[in-house]
């Protein structure tokens, strides 16, 4: 083989062997290490200067077959020395590390890099190891004198790694035509290691063979019988076999052991380094040249001697051949060839090594094989230790991955460190969150309390560990507090939370079930409000709801058997299924609008009142949604005689098989409807059952506030020719006066014309906005800042123009806040309007936007009411408002009141001429 291969490629090729030599056995060189930051490789260099021919280029081999910066494994078959050689490169050289760095990706986390190097790690050890089951003798390559104590961390790893795999690597070659000893201890002999160091400047050797430690010749002490060199090679030998007898990896016994080193022969070897003399060097090569041409005229050299010649002249000067002058009496100091050359010889005679030591040493077993034998296990072992082949060496190959965790202990001393470090912060991350907890919490809780934990635990976790173990104190947080510790997550309508640990909702027909895990109960907040019935006669404690319809339909609904169920009333249009299985619609409905400001939302009023027709008038619209024919409105449908009925978007047919499964509002599409209302409009009695004197007589209202606001009304406006123009004008006796007695057009001209006006075309109705609490204190309020208080009788002075044109809020600061430092709120509940007995159609609109935009605008099923005359009637709110997003809650302490609020136009008068006021 001329050139180097890669191990792979090796074993798939044949090689032509000649037959003399076909049967004669071969030495297996296995070279690993280390190089310096230098453009070579040492161990190429190495190979070129035992075979005598130039093998691997200066600057080092082109890896293709790892380009990711892996371990790689290079062949060169020598067969006229009948020699294999076996280079492992990796990232431990120069330029599988540049090749390793630029892989890396640039953002690639601690931990990940640390399981990068690990790995790579990890693969030069498994190839290392299947170099010591192969080979004969192996190289360790240092760029430094000094022995690296890491290798003995690794060796002992090496050989736990062996012992751990050793049956299955027996499994791969037991069909090998090998002896029975080979298969037994799965490699041909205990390898012997060798070490070749590089010198790097430490030491320092003259020309007179003396060094720094030395004496020079002209002292009066003795020269030294070995060089410095040799001495220091010397001094390495004691330091190793001390290191590694202390640690076991040496025993008396060689089979038993990874590797031996021989107890009679030289296993060190110091190359000399360059000098340091540029002009001194370069006059030794002009010397040597002129050497070997004095020599060519005396003794004619063959061309291929004399090439060779010139190249021991111009070679690297870290691997020359030393001269075998002795200098001052010392030895001389053999060759790198020749220390390696006495163990190759060893293993090339079938000598073998008898390396083992002690009393009773036991004789090692030792195989030369062919080159054949050699490739056929190293090919099987390659499959089941490298390759990771699909055949049927794969589950061995997959078992022998799995016994790389033992590497783990012996090489990843860092993750070790950092593993021991966080696990004994987990303790206490874990004694941190659960401090000061109570029994059941809610999520928020939950992450307070682990990032309080995390804190903890960053304070002394440290390493590649750290994002590992964190995880694992999540999963531990996670797990304690969905053991049994898990608070209920919904809130109520008022958003508080339920007080319950984690349960299921009993469903259609199915009891409470405390026992059952997980426990099957409704929700309970433990609020409790008292609030009033739909009229407000009667007042009754509830409980905090969690659904719609609970906060706006059940409760009131059980109150009106006690109370108001037999009133008059306006039922507003519901869901009328016509099927027997009715589906909700579908949550896909469109984004509601921004609401415009109030200013902006009155223009647009103004401008769809303007351009409506006049069959489509309110007054007509409100009387079809009312279901009431032109002819029953009186004198309020004059306006539509003679008009064609034209129907529209508003006046088409409900959805009859899909419901809105919230509340009607702003946001939702058009044609459906809800199964249940959240409003109530009833009928308290007539206008005559409010006293404006004494004011409502009903439970919970504080003292001096449950008064109507007054608003009149002017229905129709008459002149004096108006009213003189109704008198008969036939010029008969019923048109003369009598005697002494003035016309009626001028009795009380000065001032009478004034009261009547007033007694007989102003209406006055009452207007009340009542705002409740949840101790079920309620009031009147006068304005948006006000809340009306009357001391004595005679009612409140302020008429309800305020209220009519302005927009109420929602919530008001109630008069009578507790002991706690929270303002306690109370809520617009109804709205109390007294309708006179007069020519007067008052229509009721009320808007709500329950929150700041683009919070939707909630309105009943029907949006606009004409209230009949003659009634007191009461307008209930919603106590819940709820959109398809989630419930709109009570304002926070920080949100402003005024985003809360009832839009202005809740009421409207129209007259017979259609003059709103």
């Amino acid at each position: 083989m001329a050139v180097p291969m890669n191990i792979r490629a090796l074993l798939q090729s044949e090689i032509i062997e000649d037959t003399v030599d076909k049967d004669e056995g071969i030495c297996v060189l296995g070279i690993f290490g280390k190089s310096a930051m230098q453009p070579g490789s040492a161990k190429d260099s190495l190979i070129n200067t035992l075979a005598d021919k130039h093998v691997f280029s200066l600057f080092g081999s082109d890896d293709t077959d790892s380009p990711g910066g892996g371990t790689s494994i290079h062949a060169y078959y020598n067969q006229e020395n009948r020699v294999l050689y076996l280079v492992l490169t990796s990232v431990f050289d120069n330029r599988q590390l540049i090749r390793a760095c630029e892989s890396l990706t640039a953002g690639l986390g601690h931990a990940e890099a640390h399981e990068f190097w690990k790995a790579a790690e990890k693969d030069h050890c498994l190839q290392l190891l299947y170099l010591f089951s192969l080979c004969h003798v192996l190289l360790l390559v240092h760029p430094t004198c000094s022995f690296d104590v890491t290798y003995d961390r690794m060796f002992r790893a090496l050989d736990a790694l062996r012992q751990k795999a050793l049956p299955l690597l027996r499994a791969a070659i037991k069909d090998s035509p090998v002896s029975k000893e080979w298969k037994l201890n799965c490699r041909p002999c205990p390898p012997r290691l060798l070490f070749v160091f590089q010198m790097n400047g430490a030491l320092r050797v003259g020309s007179s063979g003396t060094g720094g430690n030395g004496t020079d010749g002209s002292g009066g002490d003795k020269p030294k019988k070995h060089s410095p060199r040799r001495r220091l090679q010397h001094a390495l030998e004691d330091q190793i076999y001390r290191i590694f007898r202390k640690s076991r990896v040496l025993t008396n016994q060689s089979s038993n052991c990874l590797f031996t080193v021989p107890a009679n022969q030289a296993f060190v070897y110091v190359v000399p380094g360059p000098d340091e003399d540029p002009i001194g060097s370069l006059l030794g090569h002009l010397r040597s040249n002129c050497v070997l041409r004095e020599s060519e005229g005396s003794t004619p050299v063959p061309r291929q001697r004399r090439y060779q010649q010139m190249r021991y002249s111009n070679r690297q000067p870290s691997f020359n051949v030393e001269s075998s002058l002795s200098s001052g009496g010392q030895l001389v100091d053999c060759t790198l060839k020749e220390f390696l050359w006495q163990h190759v010889e060893l293993v090339l005679t079938k000598k073998g090594f008898d390396d083992s030591v002690g009393r009773n040493p036991q004789p090692s077993h030792f195989e030369l094989p062919t080159y054949s034998k050699w490739v056929h296990v190293a090919h099987r072992l390659y499959q089941v230790m490298i390759e990771n082949s699909e055949d049927d060496a794969a589950e061995i190959s997959l078992k022998v991955q799995g016994q790389l965790k033992v590497l783990e202990g012996f090489l990843d001393a860092d993750a070790k460190f950092s593993e021991n470090r966080c696990q004994k912060a987990l303790p206490l991350a874990h004694s941190a969150y659960q401090s000061n907890l109570p029994h059941n919490y809610t999520t928020t809780v939950h992450k307070n309390q682990l990032a309080q934990a995390l804190r903890v635990y960053s304070q002394h976790a440290r390493g590649v560990a750290f994002q590992r173990c964190a995880l694992q104190l999540h999963e531990d947080c996670y797990k304690f507090w969905s053991n049994g510790h898990q608070l209920c997550e919904e809130r109520s309508l008022t958003d508080q939370h339920c007080v319950h640990k984690f349960h299921l909702l009993p469903k259609p027909g199915e009891k409470p079930e405390m026992d059952h895990n997980p426990p099957i109960l409704y929700h309970n907040s433990r609020g409790r409000s008292t609030s009033s019935c739909n009229c407000g006669r009667k007042q009754s404690p509830r409980e905090d709801p969690f659904d719609i319809q609970a906060a706006n339909y059940d409760f009131y609904q059980m109150l009106e058997e006690k109370c108001c169920g037999k009133l008059d009333r306006i039922n507003f249009p519901v869901f009328q299924a016509s099927t027997p299985d009715p589906a909700p619609a579908s949550d896909e409905v469109p984004r509601p609008r921004e609401v415009p400001p109030s200013g902006e939302a009155d223009r647009l009023k103004e401008k769809e009142t303007s351009t409506h027709t006049p069959g489509d008038s309110t007054s007509l619209s409100l009387a079809l949604s009312l279901g009431q024919s032109t002819d029953s409105l009186g004198t309020y449908g004059d306006g539509a005689e003679g008009q064609e009925k034209r129907p529209s978007l508003v006046d088409r047919q409900p959805s009859t098989v899909e419901y809105l499964p919230g509340m009607l509002h702003s946001g939702c599409p058009k044609g459906l409807l809800p199964k249940f209302s959240s409003w109530s409009l009833v009928k308290l009695g007539p206008a005559k059952a409010y006293n404006s004197l004494t004011g409502l007589e009903q439970p919970g209202f504080l003292p001096g506030s449950a008064f109507l606001l007054p608003w009149d009304v002017v229905i129709r406006s008459r002149s004096e020719e108006d009213v003189g123009s109704l008198e008969p004008l036939d010029g008969g006796p019923a048109s003369w006066p009598a005697p002494n007695k003035a016309s009626a057009g001028k009795r009380g001209s000065a001032g009478g014309i004034g009261r009547g006006r007033r007694r007989d075309d102003v209406a006055r109705a009452f207007v009340g906005f009542e705002y409740e609490d949840s101790r079920g204190r309620r009031f009147f309020s006068s304005g948006p800042d006000k809340i009306v208080k009357v001391l004595g009788q005679g009612g409140p002075k302020e008429p309800a123009t305020r209220c009519l044109n302005s927009d109420m809020p929602l919530y008001i600061t109630s008069p009578a806040q507790g002991r706690g430092i929270k303002p306690h709120y109370a809520q617009l509940a109804r709205l109390f309007v007294v309708v006179p007995d007069a020519l007067l159609a008052i229509v009721l609109n009320p808007q709500v936007q329950p929150g700041p935009p683009p919070c939707p605008i909630f309105h009943p099923e029907q949006p606009e009411v004409v209230l009949p005359p003659d009634g007191l009637w009461v307008l209930r709110f919603p106590y819940a408002y709820v959109t398809d997003r989630g419930p709109c809650y009570p304002p926070k302490e920080n949100q402003p009141l005024a985003n809360f609020r009832v839009l202005r136009g809740i009421l409207r008068a129209n007259t017979t001429s259609s003059t709103p006021q």
